[in-house]
């Protein structure tokens, strides 16, 4: 399978613009793991400004929904 950067670019809403990975997802997912966070693709633009890309505030977010 072949990675289609600019089309993923043109979906990629993470605002941390020196970023290398972006359009690179598997680079982008394997990285946030590491971290032990996920990345900016999961989170509504609001969360993702604030950087804090954690699975607890992804948790906090999710419940919010329901």
């Amino acid at each position: 399978m072949e990675c289609n950067i600019e089309a993923n670019k043109a979906q990629c809403n993470c605002t941390y613009e020196p970023c290398s990975r972006k359009g690179k997802c598997c680079e982008c997912i394997a990285y946030h793991l590491k971290m032990d966070e996920l990345p900016a693709c999961v989170f509504p633009p609001e969360i993702e400004r604030t950087y804090d890309r954690s699975f607890e505030r992804f948790a906090e977010w999710v419940k919010g929904r329901g």
